[in-house]
Parts: structure tokens; sequence; C-alpha cells
């Protein structure tokens, strides 16, 4: 599958999630995780909920304990109750072995398991543990994640590396052996799943770190070394602009080269934050790229000495606030609507082009400048607005111009 823009995907190999698609010609898929304590049922399908409503496609979930483990099929039946139908994956990690043979209904009520290769057992004990997590999956017929992260990398396959590295004749950089190892557990865990006799329609493999140009290294080397749909992004990527940046930049370059299937922004909230900020940023760097279409676009003005007044600023975050709002009822009644773009200006100079540019744009008066609004649709002039209310008459029109356009 190819964006607008013939950037072709990488992986063939399509994994049904529940009812949802990851790899081959499918979406690229944004998911989101919980950070509530999963053996609080209600609170956790609440915000298991609130997640899935703002776009989120895939729920994760920690599985860290009996009583997590117990509490999973009471939150699956608390989502189904909402009509919630998103899938929920379960986040396993020591002694996931032990929850999904100690607890078949959460087994059953988890879509997809995630399992770590750094810890999911040491020494003897490794094999026996992660065959025992792939023998419930088949059981089940559920998919896995073989999610590799370097802060719980296998010591066993790092210190090996490391020691051969240093019998070299010409050593590598001690970096480059992390970024080996990464890998190297990533397509062995895979290798060692289809031994079990998992297929590869069951597999997502990750490789997550937390510096931009780790990342970028080590999803380049495990997209030529297989062919297994990728789960990316940064394993912690921090908080507020730092979060958001580091991700759409890491992301962005293994997305412009087709590597990529799923993602997760993994932001770090604000105290008291909304945790489905990160949905959101998962959105805006998909669609900005031109893979996926999820919200009509606002093109705002950053604002220059030309325009004191603060007026475009409250009116292009108004109207970004007024589409959020009105997502859900538009779903419901319209298709298409998603590949509405819209452009808020706030002065002559390119505010009038900017604005034919967009499907519905408004040209706000700059400092100095007759106190009159053009709204252009389609390309062309098609009013003037005058007043105090000019947020309120502009959701009118947008209202009106989604209505006609994609009410049929």
């Amino acid at each position: 599958m190819s964006n607008a823009y013939g950037i072709e995907r990488r992986s063939s190999v399509s994994v049904p999630v529940g009812g949802v698609t990851v790899g081959g010609d499918a979406p690229i898929v944004v998911q989101s995780m919980t950070n509530t304590d999963t053996a609080d049922a209600e609170g956790t399908a609440l915000q298991v909920a609130a997640l899935a409503r703002a776009g989120s496609e895939l729920v994760r979930i920690t599985v860290d304990r009996d009583e997590a483990a117990a509490a999973v099929p009471h939150i699956r039946d608390r989502l189904d109750a909402m009509n919630v139908d998103v899938p929920l994956i379960g986040d396993f990690h020591y002694i996931g072995h032990k929850l999904l043979n100690d607890h078949p209904a959460c087994a059953e009520a988890l879509q997809k398991y995630r399992i770590n290769p750094g810890n999911v057992g040491f020494r003897e004990k490794r094999d026996t543990q992660f065959s025992s997590m792939i023998e419930t999956a088949l059981k089940f017929n559920r998919p896995v994640r073989i999610g590799v992260n370097w802060g719980s990398l296998d010591q066993e396959l790092l210190t090996r590396l490391m020691d051969e590295n240093a019998k070299s004749a010409v050593p590598m950089d001690a970096r480059d052996v992390m970024h080996e190892a990464i890998v190297q557990s990533a397509v062995h865990s895979a290798e060692r799943a289809e031994d079990l006799g998992m297929g590869r329609d069951k597999i997502i493999l990750s490789a997550k770190v937390s510096n931009v140009q780790d990342l970028i290294v080590v999803y380049k080397m495990l997209a030529k070394r297989c062919d297994h749909a990728l789960h990316l992004g940064l394993t912690e990527a921090g908080m507020g602009s730092k979060g958001i940046v580091s991700s759409s930049a890491g992301l962005a370059v293994l997305l412009q080269q087709g590597i990529g299937d799923t993602i997760r922004i993994s932001l770090t909230p604000e105290p008291g934050g909304d945790r489905t900020q990160e949905v959101i940023v998962g959105q805006e760097i998909l669609q900005t790229m031109g893979f996926r279409s999820f919200v009509p676009m606002v093109t705002a003005c950053p604002g220059c000495g030309r325009t004191t007044s603060t007026v475009f600023q409250e009116l292009a975050k108004d109207i970004q606030a007024h589409i959020r709002t009105r997502m859900p009822v538009w779903q419901d009644r319209y298709t298409g609507f998603e590949d509405l773009s819209l452009a808020v200006m706030g002065c002559i100079v390119n505010g009038p082009g900017e604005s034919k540019h967009s499907d519905i744009g408004i040209s706000l008066p700059g400092t100095g400048e007759q106190p009159a609004a053009p709204v252009f649709i389609d390309g062309k002039k098609a009013m003037t607005l005058r007043g105090e209310n000019l947020a309120e008459q502009f959701k009118d029109i947008v209202e009106d111009y989604v209505e006609k356009r994609y009410g049929a």
C-alpha cells in the first residue's frame, strides 16, 4: 500500500488483531496504552473507552499480577456494554506464561499478547516460558507482538555479542553491538515462535529504544532481515514538546521509507494530563505525511507583526476544538469528511491565497486592515463576515458545507 505521494509500504504480511488488520495493505494503525491499575476494572475500562473514542485502534493494558489478569474479562465486558469494540492487548513481563495459564478467561478476552524476550525467562527457563506463551496464543488463535526493548534487553545475548566483538580483528563500536543484539533478539524470537507452529500472520515485531538515531538504525536493520509486520515507537518519548518532536522526527524518517505498520507515541502525560494526547499526535503524524485522514485539517497562520490581534489565534483554536467535538456526530452521518481542509489566516499577505487552497478558508483582518473577513469556499470568495461573533458564523459555514458536501 502506498500513500498519496507514492511511498510504498514494506511489510507483505497481514496480521489480524480482533477486527483490526496490521501490516500488508492495511492502513497504518494507531495504538496506545493505559496507565491505570488494570486490577481496577472500572477505571481501566473508562480509560480504554476514552482512548478508543479519541481514535486509538488498539489499546494495550498491563497484566502484571493475578488481580490484573482476573480483571481483564471484566474490563472486556464493561467495554462491550459501552459499545466499545477496540481490541485489548495484554502487556506481559516476567510471569506472563503463568498468568495466561492460570487465567484462561484473561487469555481469551485479550486479542493479542505482548511478549518481551528480554524478560520472558532467564537461562534454562527462557525457552520453556516463551514456548508456554506461544502455545497459549496458538490455543486461543491470538497473535503476539514480540517486543524487544533496549532497557530490558536479553543480557546473555548482549554479553555474548560483546565478547565476540572484543575478540574480532576489527571490533565494532559498543553501540553497534547493542543494535545488533536488539535485532537478533527480535528475529531469533520470531523464528522460535514459527518453529513452535505460529504463522507469520500471527507475529508483529518491535525493537524499541529511546533515542531517535538509534531508533532509525535499528528499524532499518530489522526491516532488512524480516518481512514481519512492525510496530514503531520510541520506548520513552518524553513529556510535552520533547516527546512530540522526538516521536515525529524518528517515525517520519522510517515511515517515509515504508517501514512501520502500527505506531504508538509514548508520551509522558503532564500531571493530571489527558492520556488521549498520544493518540492525537499519532494521528497527526500519519495525516500530515499523507498516509491516512482522521479529522479535517486546519491550516493556521503563525502570526507576525501584522497580526497584533489574537482573534485569528482564538478562532483557529476554537475551530479545531469544534471539529474534535463534532467528530462523533459527523462519523455517524457522513463519509469522507476527514479529507476536509480549512484555513484560518491572520492578514491579507497570505490569507486569501492560502484560503483558496483550502476547501473553506477565512482571512481575518491584520493590524490596520479593514474590519472584514472574506471567506473562500472551494477556491472562490463566497462572502465577507463582520461583527463580534466571527467564530460562530464561521462554524455555521463549516457545518453547512459538511452537510451539503458529505451528506449525500
